[in-house]
């Protein structure tokens, strides 16, 4: 794959022919360490049901490679929270740094803009700072931070929560 610029790329609709590159790319910032608790790409289907389907995006390359992605999952199926979202954004380890990562994360808060739904929120590794920077560009803001949340590979870890509100929401 050659260097894509984000100006190079197209946001599309992420479409289930698109699964085994958005699963790839998920895995492969699945195995850095940095991105998430998990430590295995959820199979499609597991995917498809865990992922509201009006807000998945994909950048794709010149040549029709997905080279990221961005998606967003109900926190809760409390009524009071129907506007609430967490987000997720993975871009291809060979095109970080090319601004792709803004580009899905910003056409992701139009579209969630659009729906209403009034926050955006995620939780990030503090050793995760380019993550942390593109989400401060994109306008999130830290609320917090959850220490010793969770064990990963045999550690605890601390997440930064971070949030986006909907400035079309009164």
């Amino acid at each position: 794959m050659t260097a894509t610029p984000a100006a190079a790329v197209r946001i599309a609709a992420m479409l289930p022919e698109h699964a085994d590159q958005v699963l790839a790319i998920y895995q492969a910032g699945i195995d850095t360490g940095q991105a998430t608790f998990e430590t295995q790409a959820p199979t499609w289907e597991e995917f498809d049901a865990a992922k509201l389907p009006e807000h998945r995006l994909i950048a794709l390359a010149p040549d029709g490679d997905v080279v990221g992605w961005a998606a967003v999952a109900p926190v809760s199926d409390r009524c009071a929270y129907a506007g609430v979202v967490e987000h997720s954004v993975y871009v291809s380890p060979d095109a970080q740094g090319r601004g792709i990562g803004l580009a899905l994360l910003m056409a992701l808060l139009e579209s969630t803009d659009a729906a209403g739904i009034w926050t955006v929120q995620s939780g990030i590794f503090p050793e995760n700072t380019a993550s942390l920077a593109l989400h401060r560009r994109a306008g999130f803001r830290e609320i917090g931070v959850r220490e010793r949340i969770g064990r990963h590979h045999g550690r605890w870890r601390d997440v930064i929560l971070l949030e986006r509100r909907s400035p079309a929401i009164i």
